[in-house]
């Protein structure tokens, strides 16, 4: 795949599609490559005559990452926000929406539709406030406004997001192991995905590129953010919030806390989802997509 230098950083992308097509750009969640956006999720997108582009984010997969600034002091960070100061950081999480942008700089593309899952949500809210001009739509997947007094993940959510995993290099089965076991408390209770296939797909990622110290950066700039709701109401382009019923990672009412502060923002909760994309769900994503698209159509020919 091919790389785009931009921000002083290499990040890893790939786009399918007509060049000329709606360009829709994906962004990613927590220590997550961008090779989970399936295959066939992004053939249906594209199949639908859409210029898909996903990419690495920094700190993760094959884009550069930042290993010289060693691991969060997770502590420090809580006490600095907790005194409504600004923690030391390796980066913010509006330093990866400039990176969004600067993928599409250079891909040559004006604006785009924004889709973001989880904190690749989050940065779509950031891509969408700080680059109006560059924005056409936002799809803000099973994501949050930043409110610190909603609900937080369940216990057994939290502890499989904070726990570290088996070291791959020593316990390879141990690590695919967890992988399921992930799965199966963060994942979907109606649409639970074949163990097989989860093995299968954290063991692609795992070879692929294993960077757990990208994954804490990343975490403390989501612990660092601050609340973004103010921000949020200055969003015009048209938003579809989606954001499944079950969730334990993000629960629910933080998707209705981001839809209730971004005007006209609609607003979608799927039962029996949790925090993941499963193949039955890939047609309702992308139909949340497309609405957010076509109401930005709609609007530029209104005018």
């Amino acid at each position: 795949m091919p790389q785009i230098d931009t921000n002083g950083l290499k990040l890893e992308y790939d786009e399918r599609g007509p060049r000329d097509g709606r360009p829709v750009l994906l962004i990613m969640g927590l220590g997550s490559q961008m090779t989970r956006w399936p295959d066939p999720f992004l053939d249906k997108l594209a199949g639908d005559g859409c210029r898909v582009i996903r990419f690495d984010n920094r700190d993760i997969g094959l884009s550069s990452w930042f290993d010289e600034a060693g691991i969060p002091d997770f502590g420090a960070i809580a006490g600095a926000v907790a005194a409504g100061k600004s923690p030391a950081l390796a980066y913010s999480l509006e330093d990866m929406a400039a990176d969004a942008v600067g993928v599409l700089d250079a891909l040559g593309i004006e604006q785009a539709h924004i889709v973001g899952v989880s904190m690749g949500g989050m940065i779509a809210q950031l891509v969408t406030i700080h680059y109006p001009d560059r924005v056409l739509s936002l799809t803000s997947i099973m994501s949050s406004s930043g409110n610190r007094a909603l609900p937080r993940a369940t216990k057994e959510a939290q502890a499989m997001l904070t726990t570290p995993a088996p070291n791959p290099e020593t316990d390879r089965d141990a690590f695919l192991d967890r992988a399921v076991a992930s799965s199966r408390i963060i994942g979907s209770p109606a649409y639970p995905l074949d163990e097989a296939v989860v093995r299968e797909r954290a063991a692609a990622d795992l070879d692929r590129a294993y960077h757990p110290a990208g994954f804490a950066r990343q975490y403390a700039a989501i612990i660092a953010a601050p609340d973004r709701r103010a921000r949020l109401a200055q969003i015009k382009v048209p938003t579809v919030v989606l954001h499944g019923a079950d969730d334990p990672l993000v629960p629910v009412e933080a998707g209705r806390d981001t839809a209730a502060n971004i005007p006209g923002a609609e607003l979608e909760v799927v039962e029996g989802m949790g925090h993941d994309i499963p193949p039955a769900l890939y047609g309702r994503i992308i139909a949340a997509i497309h609405r957010a698209a076509g109401r930005a159509s709609a609007e530029a020919a209104a005018q």
